[in-house]
């Protein structure tokens, strides 16, 4: 058998729209700000928080997933020991207490999900401090109480003033404090940068700010400048401790509108990212400070407002050569008519795979999936995610083949194998391909990727008799996979 060498681009971009790509990715939001998801109530005991992570990730697995966007920094607080911010409400009923007895729920859960060889991106919000200024549980040590002129009154919340270079560090430091300490496969941010406009458009007072910082900028082109500020200082600081952590944000789904900006799409959303929450997505997207984009396209195909397949052809001609995952909006399975549609979220899939320069989907949010809405649920696992896939590669944090995996026969039906140096080698995948094809990754179906156990050796056996060719590869962090070794 020869050995099978794979280029970067098409390992990364192989999609076609009616197969079953070795490389998609694959994600689902866990969110934990007023317990959405996970956990889903403030008074669980520690056991029951583990079991109910242990079972969402299950039933994500089962449905084809291979990442969880977990929530760990909703509000200024932690669901982790953190040396700045106080443990979360939403862990303990109350912001400040930790578990008792004292244990680490984000190593627990990344442990949790590597051991399903599924990758963890921990989301923060970078700027929201107190969810509700009348109801939230705020500690004393809280930092707006320690620092209260960092922040601005806004629509009932506390938020970071993104104005003030003081803000900026501060953030900065929580997010290289998490790469540091966590095994985090990346950093994840959303939508929220200035806040949403709120139902009487008041204004966010920044005054201050802007009179001491403004540089000669306008309002407006000074707000944006500290957006991309805190984006390129992140992106600088990630890369410094650990080069190999992703960092993805999830934005509004409409940058512009055409009527404010010919390269905008045409839509006609009522917020956009460029002039209301003052994020400039497509300039960190060409400057390389964010490694991937998931748009939150949350309406339905043929919206008279934002069409679903406008958005996402609009987000294809402006990657980057950056990864794109498409945000759908399952939380509104049943809500209109588009979203009553039960072929809606499968048309969606369909579309989003005849680009190549997209390369997966999120879904917001987890909770969604347990009643298995219009059946979707069982679409994904009987039929766009009926095998696994690997989240793809991203040559320019990592492009290394690594080596060849070391196959010891057992007997006819069972094969050994190991690694060389398992340092950058999460586990080993098992592709098998009918016996006429020729051996490319096209062709080949992904039946598994199994994760390396503590004596760097696993068993194959499962997929020997069934009639197809079976190969085996290596898996790096990164996601590059080794050349091929048939077992025969």
């Amino acid at each position: 058998m020869k050995n099978i060498v794979l280029t970067i681009i098409s390992i990364v971009f192989f999609f076609v729209s009616n197969a079953q790509p070795v490389y998609e990715f694959r994600g689902v939001w866990v969110a934990s700000v007023v317990n959405i998801d996970w956990p889903s109530s403030k008074e669980l005991s520690n056991e029951q928080q583990k079991t109910e992570f242990i079972n969402l990730l299950n039933m994500h697995q089962s449905n084809g997933m291979n990442t969880v966007i977990v929530q760990i920094r909703p509000a200024a607080d932690a669901l982790y020991p953190s040396p700045y911010e106080p443990w979360s409400e939403y862990l303990t009923g109350k912001q400040g207490v930790a578990p008792n007895p004292l244990y680490d729920p984000l190593e627990f859960m990344i442990a949790e999900t590597h051991k399903r060889g599924m990758e963890f991106h921990a989301w923060i919000n970078p700027y929201r401090a107190v969810f509700n200024n009348a109801t939230s549980s705020v500690s004393s040590k809280h930092i707006t109480k320690t620092r209260p002129h960092w922040f601005v009154t806004y629509n009932n919340q506390k938020i970071f003033n993104p104005g003030l270079p003081e803000v900026r560090d501060y953030v900065t430091k929580i997010v290289e404090d998490i790469v540091a300490r966590y095994d985090i496969d990346a950093l994840h941010m959303d939508d929220y940068f200035y806040p949403y406009p709120d139902k009487h458009n008041s204004e966010f007072h920044d005054k201050k700010a802007y009179t001491k910082y403004g540089d000669g900028f306008s309002k407006e082109d000074w707000r944006r400048n500290n957006c991309d500020s805190i984006i390129k200082q992140l992106h600088n600081a990630i890369r410094a401790i650990k080069p190999y952590v992703k960092f993805g944000i999830s934005p509004f789904g409409v940058w512009r509108n055409i009527s404010k900006d010919s390269t905008g799409s045409n839509t006609k959303a009522g917020i956009t990212n460029y002039d209301d929450l003052y994020a400039d997505i497509l300039l960190w997207l060409r400057e390389g400070w964010i490694d991937y984009v998931t748009p939150q396209l949350y309406w339905e195909r043929g919206h008279k407002l934002c069409d679903y397949d406008i958005l996402l052809d609009w987000w294809n001609q402006y990657t980057y050569g950056k990864h794109l995952y498409i945000g759908h909006g399952i939380y509104r399975a049943g809500t209109t008519t588009g979203w009553k549609n039960k072929h809606e979220l499968p048309e969606q899939i369909q579309k989003l795979r005849e680009y190549t320069t997209t390369q997966g989907s999120i879904y917001f949010s987890s909770k969604s999936f347990e009643k298995n809405p219009n059946g979707w649920s069982d679409s994904l696992k009987n039929n766009y995610y009926a095998y696994p896939a690997l989240p793809p590669p991203m040559p320019w944090i990592d492009s290394i083949m690594p080596p060849q995996p070391i196959v010891e026969k057992a007997n006819k039906y069972a094969f050994f194998v190991t690694a060389k140096n398992t340092e950058n080698i999460k586990g080993f995948a098992v592709f098998t391909l009918n016996n006429n094809d020729e051996p490319y990754l096209e062709n080949a179906r992904l039946e598994q990727l199994i994760v390396i156990g503590d004596d760097n050796k696993i068993e194959i056996q499962q997929w020997i008799k069934n009639k197809r060719k079976v190969f085996v590869s290596t898996v790096s962090r990164g996601n590059n996979i080794s050349e091929w070794i048939e077992l025969k």
